[in-house]
């Protein structure tokens, strides 16, 4: 599986997790590398032999390992994709970086706080570029809404309001997402779902300076979908943050737990001059087709605004699919490839990085803390 330019080296790529049966790696991860200049997909491990073996027909990869730590000391693997589950995101990371090599881990990067900075300090002893899975800031849409707002669109903005549904932790779960249902698997509604668009929200507004928080656990039982079971839930299905963004803007984000039948995600930014709106018809919203609106002045009507085709980052062969998982995972691939390569503008935001992600599970903790004490806490 290879795509590269004839005059570059390809960056061979070693993907923890892929799994014949599916899963994120093989919607997502797979598809993006194979649909751009310079990766190759050369290396894969597995929960066993037999499975490593079945993912490694199925797609092609030619070297296939049982453990991460066997794939990571392949002298044929330069990139190692880690797409498991949260839990297991600290003990298959840390071979990566042991080896030196570049890292993409997805978010979140661990089950905690403690853990992401540990593979944060040991990417760092071991001078490694790594990079984290908030795929969101990549995406095209976000990057030419955030240039909207800093080119004035909206003037000065006062507020944004955000409600989103997270799809699971909901009334029903099954096998596959059971490990969801406890909160000390570090894969929750304030982690994913929130996680992700606080940090989009950031990406396009800027931090926050202040947060007052609520987070709830309104369903504490949950039935199985098919046997009808009843499981216990310790994890959060309600979360609702308000506070003040560093520029004085005033934010408000509801997440909870399940869908809804109104609104899938919805995001709203109001200025002085105008109002911009992100909608998405889907609750993993950063891995699915963004529409973009706005209006201004004395216009009173939103109109959708297309993405200039410049925000595509000259990946031809993307453009038009935005509504594939793979289109935002593709796009940060591509801005990974200009770092590896050293080819990155300098005034060009890349890929976030494993201290990035240790920023990100420091605020989710700090609402948390705002939470828990009902108090307002300054980030």
């Amino acid at each position: 599986m290879i795509s590269t330019s004839p005059h570059q080296e390809p960056t061979r790529v070693g993907v923890v997790g892929l799994s014949a049966s599916g899963g994120w790696a093989a919607t997502a991860h797979v598809p993006a590398l194979a649909g751009l200049d310079g990766y190759e997909v050369r290396a894969l491990s597995a929960s066993s032999t037999e499975s490593a073996r079945a993912a490694g027909e199925k797609y092609a990869v030619p070297l296939t390992f049982s453990s991460a730590e066997d794939l990571a000391r392949c002298e044929e693997v330069d990139l190692v994709v880690v797409t498991v589950r949260v839990p297991q995101h600290l003990e298959l990371v840390r071979p990566a970086i042991g080896a030196g090599k570049t890292v993409f881990s997805e978010w979140p990067l661990g089950a905690d706080l403690a853990q992401a900075e540990e593979l944060a300090a040991r990417a760092h002893r071991r001078g490694v570029l790594t990079a984290v899975g908030l795929q969101a800031r990549s995406a095209p849409p976000l990057r030419y809404l955030r240039d909207l707002v800093a080119g004035g669109y909206v003037g000065r903005v006062l507020s944004t309001s955000m409600p989103g549904s997270g799809d699971r932790w909901g009334a029903t779960y099954d096998d596959s997402h059971a490990y969801l249902l406890d909160a000390r698997s570090g894969a929750t509604l304030l982690s994913i779902p929130f996680g992700h668009s606080v940090d989009a929200l950031a990406m396009v507004l800027g931090e926050f300076r202040k947060v007052s928080a609520h987070i709830e656990n309104l369903r504490p039982e949950v039935t199985h979908v098919t046997s009808g079971a009843v499981a216990a839930k310790s994890a959060e299905d309600q979360i609702a943050v308000a506070g003040l963004l560093r520029s004085g803007a005033v934010a408000a984000v509801h997440f909870r737990g399940g869908t809804s039948r109104a609104t899938a995600f919805h995001w709203e930014i109001n200025g002085t001059k105008g109002d911009l709106v992100v909608k998405a018809d889907q609750a993993q919203w950063w891995s699915g087709r963004l529409r973009l609106y706005g209006a201004r002045g004395n216009d009173g009507t939103l109109t959708e605004l297309p993405v200039p085709v410049r925000y595509e980052r000259s990946l031809t062969q993307w453009i038009g699919r935005s509504g594939e998982p793979a289109y935002h995972v593709a796009h940060q691939y591509a801005l990974l490839r200009e770092q590896i390569k050293g080819s990155l503008a300098p005034d060009t935001e890349g890929v976030p990085d494993f201290l990035h992600a240790v920023r990100r599970h420091r605020m989710l903790d700090q609402v948390r803390d705002a939470a828990r004490t009902g108090q307002q806490v300054t980030l």
